[in-house]
């Protein structure tokens, strides 16, 4: 009895039944006969179902097309952009766009899932809302973001499309608006959304690769916590260990310099249940380290996942609003606590900010830098605020 093949075994089992009763010359009997036609029937079946002929290849498919309307490359031209690149294309230097692809498409009727390679496949819709070119491509090319190409810088417009959508992957670009929305942003100019989105995402992309094991569980950031925390600034590599101690509570540090129009200096943010901070060390001193730090950990403590906020991008040079004020304020007293501040000497100078931070066991440079806030004098102290040493903790900034 002949039944269905219905897995890759019972197909190979099938397929050598039929080569055996096709060697027999002819067939001994018409039984024998029926059931090479109908095991025929069953793998042919089985073989349409499970493994379809492929595409053709999509530039044969173009020439054939051109061959048949009797079109010369100088008429690609509007579907592909200039001459040189027609001839590039054709000659399979050049790989198509999808931009290329929907002109193609729509004038020349060639199927999207032939020009896709792709079983059903569909080309997305243009977006025309989404300007891509407003994306900082350079920028990103030459921070090698776009790990995967191989063009030169002049060639990434070409392939704006492409790539920003290849790297907003689980990122919402329905619409920019809406990709951005519930974000909170402090700055004192307006903010290319476009280069935040990016800086977003990228930040993502780091917390999923450096993925840390430790779960944050939620109201663990209070005032105890930071006052554990800030102890660690006493230490010579007290960046280091503060970010090894927030990993090891589920707070995943990303150091990730800004893009240009950004003015960023950190983040905190919830990315698929994950806690994020992410610093920029834009102003790499010391002061701004710990300020910055303890700054986004008050929006953990205080903001995040509540009345829906669950991202707030930084810029600490500029006054902000309440949630901002609030986060400054918790930041300060985590650092120094009010009655312990209330004890500071009036007269401050370079020893007094010393002794100070001796008898409270935090680096001088936080003491320093709130002088300096709150004075609103940023030339004194200014060896006290460690210029130039919030970096060398962090290599990868230099790579991310």
């Amino acid at each position: 009895m002949v039944k269905m093949v219905k897995t890759d075994v019972e197909y190979k089992k099938a397929l050598e039944e039929v080569e055996k009763l096709i060697d027999l010359d002819p067939p001994a009997n018409t039984i024998k006969n029926d059931r090479l036609e109908l095991l025929s029937f069953i793998v042919a079946k089985y073989e349409e179902d499970n493994y379809p002929l492929g595409f053709p290849d999509p530039i044969e498919a173009i020439k054939f097309r051109m061959e048949q309307k009797r079109l010369t490359q100088r008429d690609l031209i509007p579907f592909i952009g200039s001459r040189s690149k027609v001839s590039e294309v054709l000659n399979r230097k050049r790989p198509l766009t999808l931009k290329m692809m929907r002109a193609i498409n729509k004038n020349l009727g060639i199927p999207a899932e032939v020009l896709l390679q792709e079983q059903g496949g569909a080309l997305l819709s243009a977006h025309n809302e989404i300007d891509w070119l407003r994306f900082p491509l350079k920028e990103m090319l030459k921070r090698q973001w776009f790990t995967d190409f191989n063009y030169s810088l002049y060639d990434v417009n070409d392939y704006a499309e492409e790539l920003m959508r290849k790297f907003l992957k689980g990122v919402e670009i329905e619409d920019l608006e809406q990709a951005l929305c519930r974000q909170n942003i402090r700055s004192g100019s307006e903010m290319d959304q476009y280069a935040l989105l990016a800086w977003k995402a990228r930040v993502q992309y780091l917390a999923e690769k450096n993925h840390i094991r430790y779960s944050y569980n939620p109201g663990i950031v209070n005032r105890g916590f930071l006052s554990e925390l800030v102890k660690l600034s006493y230490l010579s590599d007290g960046p280091l260990l503060a970010k090894e101690f927030l990993a090891k509570n589920g707070i995943q540090i990303i150091i990730l310099r800004h893009l240009p129009k950004t003015h960023l200096d950190g983040a905190a943010l919830t990315v698929k249940e994950t806690t994020i901070i992410a610093l920029t060390l834009r102003h790499n001193r010391l002061d701004n380290f710990w300020f910055s730090l303890f700054h986004e950990l008050s929006h953990i403590a205080l903001h995040i996942g509540k009345d829906e906020n669950d991202c707030f991008l930084d810029d600490l040079d500029v006054n902000g609003n309440e949630l901002e004020e609030q986060a400054d304020q918790f930041a300060r007293d985590a650092l120094i606590p009010v009655r312990q501040w209330e004890r500071f000497p009036q007269k401050f100078t370079t020893q007094t900010v010393l002794s100070f931070a001796e008898s409270l066991r935090i680096h001088p440079s936080i003491v320093a830098g709130r002088v300096r806030r709150e004075q609103n004098n940023y030339r004194i102290l200014s060896r006290l605020v460690g210029s130039g040493e919030s970096r060398k903790y962090f290599p990868e900034y230099y790579s991310n």
